[in-house]
């Protein structure tokens, strides 16, 4: 398949595209970028220099990708990257920006979809599968696991882990980390249960889901979880448990009333 430039695209000379790669108008592909193969960059987007994208991601009208950081102490010199898996989609207005220390790497998965005016901010990670709906704004260094969906217009404090699995309401503001496998949302936030329906589509159901329904309610009694029979899921939880957390954790709400 033979890429599709549209003569009004910019793609400086040292850019590199791959086989099937489609430019639309007025698009700008910066010095140094990397797109992968059957990729799509649609009208007036914007690839920066600091960009290696993997195949077939769908770049909408007016995304950036791989700005400056929005850090007031980054030398633009720097040369830190914006990472990139497959499949990815951005839609109209999605920002995302590069590391702020050299050789670093904002990185962002595969099969993720991320809604209109949605912004991944510098030195995060995102995992695959990940959904983030439209005006969802994530801080910088913030972490973010798998198969995880973000609500409209959350909001989410540097440094802070979401785990994989959780989905985070709408409107939620998240300034401490958000347990893998849960339901969270309110003002102040808080952990209400399982992701039912995520754990659902994901497989994760039988035995394995009565494993994480117990650690749910011992976490929520601030018991161990080394009484639970071993599960993948639940190695993962007590994994993200015991790494290092630089803004604690959100907490649970409180049904006994």
């Amino acid at each position: 398949m033979t890429s599709s430039i549209h003569p009004t695209a910019y793609i400086a000379p040292n850019a590199v595209l791959g086989e099937g790669v489609s430019v639309g108008p007025f698009a700008v592909i910066e010095e140094g970028a990397q797109i992968g193969a059957n990729s799509q960059i649609g009208a007036h987007a914007v690839v920066h220099g600091h960009v290696r994208m993997g195949e077939g991601n769908i770049l909408h009208p007016h995304a950036v990708l791989g700005g400056l950081p929005q850090d007031l102490g980054f030398e633009p010199e720097t040369q830190s990257w914006l990472e990139i898996g497959d499949r990815n989609v951005f839609r109209e207005g999605f920002t995302a920006h590069r590391a702020t220390k050299d050789d670093g790497a904002t990185r962002i998965g595969s099969d993720c979809y991320f809604m209109n005016n949605s912004h991944v901010a510098h030195d995060c990670s995102v995992g695959d599968k990940t959904i983030f709906a439209n005006n969802v704004a994530i801080g910088g260094h913030v972490e973010v696991g798998n198969n995880v969906f973000m609500g409209g217009a959350v909001v989410v404090h540097q440094f802070c882990r979401i785990g994989s699995y959780a989905i985070v309401q709408g409107t939620t503001g998240i300034n401490m980390d958000v347990i893998p496998f849960m339901l969270i949302g309110g003002r102040p936030a808080k952990h209400y249960r399982l992701n039912i329906v995520g754990l659902r589509r994901a497989g994760i159901v039988g035995e394995n889901y009565k494993v994480l329904s117990s650690a749910f309610r011992l976490l929520k009694s601030k018991k161990t979880l080394d009484t639970l029979q071993f599960t993948e899921e639940l190695q993962y939880l007590k994994d993200w448990l015991a790494a290092d957390s630089k803004r604690g954790l959100h907490g649970f709400v409180d049904i006994s009333n």
